[in-house]
């Protein structure tokens, strides 16, 4: 099985189609919310990613199977003067589980960071996804030091 990644084109209708089926994917699943996607959301889904301009999105692909997704947003680093790569979304299609193509995905991502000047890339993981943390862990992410946290205010 030969892996390969590509970025996300919006204009493109497979593309918008594979958004949708691996974010339902990601959705269904218990590190998800257990519950699919609302058929209503993925027309809203794929406006918005089209409107926003930090959008970067990475597709990996198992021979021709969309195998995984990374949603990514493009912020900049003011303490170092540098765009950066937050992973807000990271998907493996279940069928595609345990081939390599999460880690496949993470360092073409980390290499494409390094290559056009970001100066990090950063994302957030449940507390209790521990495959997911594995893989983070191997791919040399860890906490932030001093440590930060991720807080909200829901609107």
């Amino acid at each position: 099985m030969e892996l390969s990644i590509i970025q996300v084109d919006l204009q493109n209708p497979l593309h918008c189609e594979q958004v949708i089926k691996l974010l339902n994917d990601y959705m269904i699943d218990p590190m998800g919310n257990n519950n699919p996607l609302p058929k209503s959301l993925a027309p809203q889904i794929i406006s918005g990613l089209k409107k926003h301009s930090g959008f970067l999105g990475f597709f990996v692909l198992a021979d021709d199977q969309f195998a995984g997704l990374a949603n990514c947003n493009v912020n900049f680093s003011t303490f170092q003067a540098k765009p950066l790569i937050n992973i807000h979304d990271f998907i493996v299609a279940p069928e595609c589980r345990n081939i390599g193509a999460g880690y496949f995905l993470l360092r073409r991502i980390l290499n494409y960071a390094s290559e056009n000047g970001y100066c990090r890339v950063n994302l957030e993981v449940r507390e209790d996804n521990l495959t997911a943390k594995s893989l983070y862990k191997k791919m040399g992410f860890s906490d932030c030091i001093p440590r930060m946290m991720f807080w909200e205010r829901k609107l």
